[in-house]
C-alpha cells in the first residue's frame, strides 16, 4: 500500500499537532515495514535547516520518502500544487489533518485527522477570517473523509455529535509521550545550564507550557498568584499565532509582573528538565481535544493541577487536582495543597507516572495504522 501523509507541520514549532505528527511518523517508520510512505512537505529540506533537522530525527527506512511539493502559498498548494501532484503520482491513503486538499483524486482514499474542534464550541477566541475557513472547508472536508481520527473518546463524542457522523467512521487514537525524553534524569549541571538558556532563576515555580491562545485560560492562573507566594513560569511564544492580549492586561492590573518568567519557545530536549524541576504544573484550559502537556508533566513526575474539563478527567483520571476553570481561588487552593501536603504530593506524583505509562507514541502509530488499512 503507497501512503501519504502531510508533514509540513513538522519543523515549524507548533506544539501539539507537530508532535503528534512527528512522533506518528517517526513510530510507524519503527514498526512498518511492508508499506510505502511518502511524506509531503511546502518547504525543501535540502534549503530548510529546521525540516532537515527534524527529518533526520525520524529515523526513516527505506520505504519513507520525504516529497517538497513546491508552493506559492499555503491555499494553493493545498488547493492546487499538492492535488495535481497526486494526480500523476497517486497513493492509495493520504492522511492530513483538518482540511483536506481540494479536487483529491477519487481513488485516493482520506484519512483526517482533527485533535479538537473548540473553535465551535469558542468562536470568540478565534480569529474571523480563520473561523470563516474552519466552518466552510472542515464539514466539507469531514463529508470528504473515509476515515476520521482523533485523540479522545471525549473528543470522538464531540466531533460524532456536533457533525451528526456515524461514530463508526471516527477513530480514537490517544497521543502519547516519548519516555525516551520524558524519563531522563538530569544532573545539576545540565538543569543549571538549561536555566541559564532560558533565564529562569534558581529557584522554585509552578509551570505551563504550551500555546498562550485565548483558549488555553492563561489569566485564570495568573490570578491565582495573589494568593500564592511563588513564581509562575509561562512557556510559550508570545510572538504566535492569536496571543491572548488578556495575559498582559491581568499582570497589569494585578501587578504580578514580578512574579511572572516569559522564557519564550522551549525547545522539545529541554521541556522534560522544566517539567522535573516544577513545584507543580498548571494547565487550566477550557477545551481540549487531549492535553499532550498533561501527560508529559505527569512522565516526568511533575504533580499536576488542571481545569475540570471532560478529557482532562479522561486521561488524568485520579492523578490531577482538578478545578473549575475559571475558578482562580480553587487554582491557587489545590496548587497550595501540592506545595505544603508531601504525602498528597507524592500520591499524585505516583498515581501520575502510572497512568502515563498508558499513553504512548507507538499505540498511536498502531491505531493509525489499522485505519490506514482499514480502507486501503
Amino acid at each position: 500500500m503507497k501512503i501519504g501523509i502531510d508533514i509540513r507541520m513538522i519543523g515549524k514549532k507548533r506544539t501539539g499537532d507537530e508532535a503528534v505528527f512527528f512522533n506518528l511518523v517517526k513510530n510507524l517508520a519503527a514498526i512498518d515495514n511492508n508499506n510505502q510512505y511518502f511524506l509531503f512537505t511546502d518547504r525543501d529540506p535540502k534549503k530548510d535547516s529546521d525540516l532537515k533537522t527534524e527529518i533526520e530525527k525520524l529515523n526513516l527506512k527505506d520505504n519513507f520518502k520525504v516529497i517538497f511539493v513546491k508552493k506559492t502559498n499555503r491555499f494553493c498548494w493545498n488547493f492546487w500544487y499538492l492535488p495535481n501532484y497526486l494526480r500523476k503520482n497517486p497513493v492509495d491513503v493520504f492522511h492530513t489533518q483538518y482540511i483536506a486538499p481540494f479536487w483529491l483524486p477519487k481513488n485516493v482514499k482520506l484519512v483526517l485527522t482533527i485533535h479538537d474542534i473548540s473553535f465551535n464550541f469558542f468562536p470568540e477566541y478565534i480569529k474571523k477570517t480563520d473561523l470563516f475557513f474552519l466552518k466552510t472547508l472542515i464539514p466539507r472536508s469531514i463529508r470528504r473523509a473515509d476515515r476520521i481520527i482523533t485523540v479522545s473518546e471525549s473528543e470522538k463524542k464531540n466531533i460524532v455529535d456536533f457533525y451528526k457522523i456515524p461514530p463508526e467512521k471516527v477513530d480514537c487514537a490517544y497521543n502519547g509521550v516519548d519516555f525516551s525524553r520524558f524519563n531522563k534524569k538530569y544532573s545539576p549541571d545540565e538543569i543549571k545550564k538549561i536555566n541559564t538558556k532560558y533565564k529562569i532563576p534558581d529557584t522554585k515555580y509552578i509551570l505551563y507550557i504550551g500555546t498562550l491562545q485565548p483558549r488555553k485560560n492563561i489569566p485564570v492562573v495568573i490570578e491565582s498568584l495573589k494568593n500564592l507566594n511563588i513564581k509562575l513560569i509561562l512557556a510559550g511564544n508570545r510572538k504566535a499565532h492569536n496571543f491572548d492580549p488578556r495575559i498582559d492586561e491581568t499582570i497589569e492590573k494585578n501587578n504580578l509582573a514580578e512574579k511572572i518568567i516569559f522564557p519564550g519557545w522551549i525547545d522539545e530536549e529541554d521541556k522534560p528538565a522544566l517539567l522535573q524541576m516544577a513545584a507543580c504544573f498548571v494547565f487550566p484550559s477550557l477545551y481540549e481535544g487531549f492535553g499532550i502537556p498533561v501527560i508529559e508533566a505527569m512522565a516526568t513526575g511533575a504533580p499536576v493541577v488542571c481545569s475540570d474539563i471532560p478529557v482532562l478527567r479522561e486521561i488524568g483520571q485520579d492523578a490531577a487536582l482538578f478545578c473549575e476553570a475559571k475558578n482562580s481561588d480553587k487554582f491557587a487552593e489545590n496548587i497550595s495543597k501540592i506545595l505544603n501536603d508531601q504525602p498528597l504530593r507524592e500520591n499524585l506524583i505516583l498515581s501520575g507516572t502510572k497512568i502515563a505509562q498508558n499513553f504512548t507514541w507507538k499505540k498511536t502509530a498502531e491505531k493509525t495504522l489499522e485505519a490506514y488499512k482499514s480502507i486501503g
